[in-house]
């Protein structure tokens, strides 16, 4: 198999997952919808992505042992646990920002 077919195949396996929680991220609450707030959605979206592209090449490139699978199964923890991750720690921060705006 292609050497970098296989290093992203953790992050092509989950990226529906990754487009159904950014879409969750990004619409919910729906008010208010002002372009800052719109950036700033998708800047975050955009940072959960390249950060968990980044952990999923480096748990393949890094995982030892546990033979072929195993560079795959942590590429893909790493990868899903790092968009969370960010999701979870923008939420809040995002909520505190839309409550002062108000």
């Amino acid at each position: 198999m292609n050497a970098l077919f296989e290093s992203g195949l953790a992050f092509l396996l989950f990226l529906p997952s990754f487009a159904i929680l950014g879409a969750l991220y990004w619409w919910f609450p729906r008010k208010p919808r002002t372009a800052a707030r719109r950036i700033a959605d998708a800047f975050v979206v955009f940072v959960a992505c390249v950060a968990s592209i980044v952990a999923m090449r480096w748990g393949f490139a890094n995982a030892s042992g546990g033979g072929r699978i195993w560079p795959q199964v942590l590429a893909t923890l790493l990868a899903y646990g790092v968009f969370l991750a960010i999701l979870a720690l923008a939420i809040p921060l995002r909520a505190r920002l839309l409550r002062r705006s108000r």
